[in-house]
């Protein structure tokens, strides 16, 4: 019999990060994803009636660590990348690609996913179908290039194109709209592109959320997860770099 589904809650740090928490309904254990700052994450978490007790943390920026110390202060145990250990000093627990993390019975596989920093990580929940991918993987889009290359980036999108259409992705900004005005001169033809384009500027009009997605989703609308090489995603995110909409 399969565990029952974890919950997952989005929750809006600084001016355009997601954080996340994940809740196993029956060891009620809670983790937090990438907490660019602790207050508003503590506050969901406490409105539910959920203490966290883990903090994964997918790579170094400011904006997804910042909340680490005070959570840590609070009680809860912080994991992230082996390979950026010297810039996250708040880490308790080390891992790196082949390592798992777990709450109650759900396990996640830590993904070496190098490219916008060099040691850049992601937590993989098969049998939950969710991916928490930082900023490698947004809705439309990839991360910049700061610490690694086009053939980096392109790698991690062939890992994330073989998951199962239903995987969720859950990433670490609302850069959706802003990817979908570059995706539609990426791929003017591509309907379901504009489709999708349409249906975000829908939802920031009205003030919603425009992840978490679907690896279906991405595979059908991300003009970086259908480059097809390395090659092309560098051209796409050369263009993307100095795209003004």
């Amino acid at each position: 019999m399969a565990a029952p589904a974890l919950e997952i809650v989005r929750v809006p740090v600084l001016s355009d990060n997601y954080a996340w928490l994940v809740f196993d309904p029956v060891t009620h254990e809670c983790a937090a994803v990438d907490p660019g700052e602790a207050e508003p994450v503590l506050a969901a978490a406490k409105a539910r009636g959920w203490n966290v007790s883990q903090v994964w943390t997918t790579h170094w920026h400011p904006d997804h660590t910042g909340g680490n110390a005070a959570m840590k202060a609070k009680g809860a145990t912080i994991t992230g990348p082996r390979a950026e250990r010297d810039r996250i000093p708040t880490l308790d627990t080390l891992v790196a690609e082949g390592d798992v993390v777990r709450i109650g019975s759900h396990t996640g596989h830590v993904l070496a996913v190098p490219g916008h920093t060099a040691g850049h990580i992601a937590f993989h929940f098969a049998e939950d179908q969710a991916v928490f991918t930082g900023d490698t993987l947004f809705a439309m889009g990839c991360g910049r290039l700061f610490e690694g290359t086009a053939a980096e980036m392109w790698a991690n999108m062939e890992r994330y194109a073989a998951m199962a259409d239903d995987t969720r992705v859950y990433c670490g900004h609302e850069y959706t709209a802003a990817n979908a005005a570059f995706a539609v001169t990426a791929e003017p033809d591509n309907e379901a592109i504009a489709s999708r384009r349409a249906e975000v500027e829908r939802l920031r009009a009205d003030g919603a959320a425009t992840v978490p997605t679907s690896i279906g989703q991405e595979r059908a609308t991300n003009p970086f997860l259908r480059a097809g090489s390395a090659e092309a995603l560098a051209q796409l995110r050369q263009a993307k770099d100095n795209f003004r909409a």
